[in-house]
């Protein structure tokens, strides 16, 4: 079945550029448009599709605030948010993520990277690209949230740590696995355990956590894993 996308940008030429380059792909399909966010949030309601492609800046209701309302901690039935953006150091960026979108891209990130990050928010994973978002990540995160970082429900294993960073270097199941020497249903079944000790919805926000407290990034100790 092809992944069905809405794609909301305000300028015209974007939005129908985007929608060409992901209409090209035999496994995806775009069912809507919108040139802003209040539109983009009524019509991916009245359609779930299984991936929103929003832009950050757009007027009335920005790429952020749409992405909250659809993707936000306080929804029951979360919709799949991707974001892009022309700025590559966008403060917007991290406030989007934490708002509750999987990942973002550059909209110069090409359209192999386009379809690549469509399809893992469309599996439930996130593409979390090392020379995009972890380093937009690693800037932000010391400009993020006035609250602390959660504390996690557990102490996590040596393991999980390892994997931790991995998550918030970029690296994907397959890489984790090959890199870790295990399997990818072990890789999974860490990605989850993590989640749940952090309370966190998806791979971003365990990204997130991990440049918030220092496991990746300036900050991160050279020896040994981090204290909770």
């Amino acid at each position: 079945m092809s992944i069905r996308v809405i794609v909301a940008d305000d300028q015209e030429i974007v939005r129908t550029g985007l929608a060409m380059i992901l209409d090209a792909q035999p496994d995806i399909d775009v069912v809507g448009r919108a040139a802003d966010g209040r539109e983009a949030v009524a019509l991916a309601r009245r359609l779930r599709p299984d991936v929103c492609l929003f832009d950050i800046r757009m007027p009335g209701t920005d790429g952020i605030e749409a992405t909250r309302s659809l993707a936000g901690p306080d929804v029951v039935d979360p919709l799949a948010v991707v974001v892009i953006t022309v700025f590559d150091l966008d403060e917007y960026v991290y406030a989007a993520l934490k708002a509750g979108a999987r990942g973002f891209l550059l909209k110069d990130a090409g359209a192999e990277l386009l379809a690549q990050a469509v399809r893992a928010a469309a599996a439930g994973d996130a593409l979390i690209a090392p020379s995009v978002t972890a380093r937009l990540l690693h800037a932000f995160a010391d400009h993020g949230s006035a609250e602390p970082p959660v504390r996690p429900v557990e102490p996590l294993t040596d393991r999980e740590e390892q994997i931790l960073a991995a998550v918030a270097r970029g690296r994907t199941n397959r890489e984790i696995a090959d890199e870790s020497h295990i399997a990818l249903s072990t890789v999974k079944t860490h990605i989850a355990s993590l989640m749940a000790k952090l309370g966190a919805r998806n791979r971003v926000e365990v990204a997130v956590w991990a440049y918030e407290t220092g496991r990746v990034g300036r900050g991160a100790r050279r020896a040994g894993p981090p204290r909770p």
